[in-house]
C-alpha cells in the first residue's frame, strides 16, 4: 500500500469531511481484516452534505485505502475532487438508491461473505438461533435476487424492500447493513456476518430457536448493555487497535 501514490487531501477538505473520510478508511480496513472483502468488488459508502459521497477507488484492495484515496461522487456518480483512481459508477448502483430514499442513513454497507450468501440462499434466511441474531432479526428485511445489480429499474424494489429497516438479506448475493454513522453500520454488519457464521456452523443438527418474546425485548436489551452508546461503546476501540497495527488508514 506504501508503494501507492495516494495524493494527500487532507488540506482540501474541510475537518468535518476529513474525519468521515478516516472513518470510512478504518471499516474498508476492518472489512479487510474480518476477512468480509470480497476482492475489489463490493462497497462501503458515506454521505456529506448537500447529497455528495464518498466510496472506495475502484481496484484498491480494503487493505489499501487511505482517508486520501476515497472518491467523493456526487449522487451521478461523478467525481467532485480530482483523483488518479476510477470510480466504478454500477458499484453506486444499490447505494445511491438506498441514502436517495433513506436521508437518515450515513452509511451503506455491502458485503459479499461466504456466509452471508449462504444464509442468504437458504427458504428461511436467518434464523433465531444466536444472541446475535435476536439483535439483528427486528430490523432485517430480504431482496430476491434480480441478477448482478446494474439496472436502474432495480432500485425502487431495494428500496422497498430496505424500507425502515437497517439490515438487508440480499438473496443469492450478500448482505447490507445501514446506519447514521460508520460505525452504526459496521457494527451492526457484524452482528449479522456472526449470525450468519453461527448458522450456517450449526447446520446438519436440530436447532433451538429463541422465542418470539425475546426478538420483541432485543432492542431495548441492547441500548441497557451498550448504556445507550450503541455502536459508540465498540467503535473506539476498534480505530484504537488500527491504530496499533494498521495506522495507514488516516492519511
Amino acid at each position: 500500500m506504501d508503494a501507492l501514490d495516494i495524493p494527500d487531501v487532507k488540506a482540501r477538505v474541510s475537518p468535518q469531511e476529513w474525519a468521515l473520510r478516516v472513518d470510512l478508511a478504518a471499516a474498508y480496513r476492518l472489512v479487510a481484516r474480518f476477512g468480509w472483502s470480497d476482492l475489489v468488488f463490493t462497497h462501503i459508502s458515506a454521505r456529506l452534505p448537500d447529497e455528495q459521497f464518498l466510496i472506495n477507488p475502484y481496484g484498491l484492495g480494503f487493505d489499501e485505502i487511505t482517508a486520501s484515496s476515497l472518491l467523493k461522487i456526487d449522487a451521478g456518480c461523478n467525481k467532485l475532487l480530482e483523483s488518479p483512481f476510477p470510480v466504478n459508477p454500477a458499484g453506486f448502483t444499490i447505494h445511491g438508491c438506498i441514502h436517495a430514499a433513506r436521508p437518515d442513513v450515513g452509511c451503506v454497507l455491502h458485503t459479499h461473505t461466504r456466509c452471508g450468501v449462504a444464509v442468504s440462499a437458504q427458504r428461511r434466511g436467518l434464523l433465531p438461533i444466536s444472541q446475535q441474531a435476536t439483535l439483528v432479526l427486528p430490523q432485517l428485511g430480504y431482496h430476491d435476487y434480480e441478477g448482478i445489480a446494474l439496472r436502474a429499474d432495480e432500485q425502487p424494489r431495494l428500496q422497498r424492500d430496505l424500507g425502515k429497516h437497517n439490515a438487508l438479506v440480499l438473496r443469492n448475493h450478500g448482505l447490507l447493513t445501514v446506519g447514521a454513522s460508520v460505525a452504526d453500520a459496521f457494527v451492526l454488519m457484524y452482528l449479522l456476518e456472526s449470525a450468519c457464521q453461527i448458522q450456517i456452523a450449526a447446520q446438519g443438527v436440530e436447532l433451538i430457536e429463541v422465542g418470539a418474546d425475546i426478538l420483541q425485548g432485543a432492542a431495548a436489551a441492547a441500548r441497557a448493555v451498550t448504556a445507550g452508546q450503541g455502536a459508540g461503546i465498540a467503535w473506539p476501540a476498534l480505530l484504537r487497535s488500527l491504530e496499533r497495527t494498521d495506522p495507514g488508514y488516516a492519511r
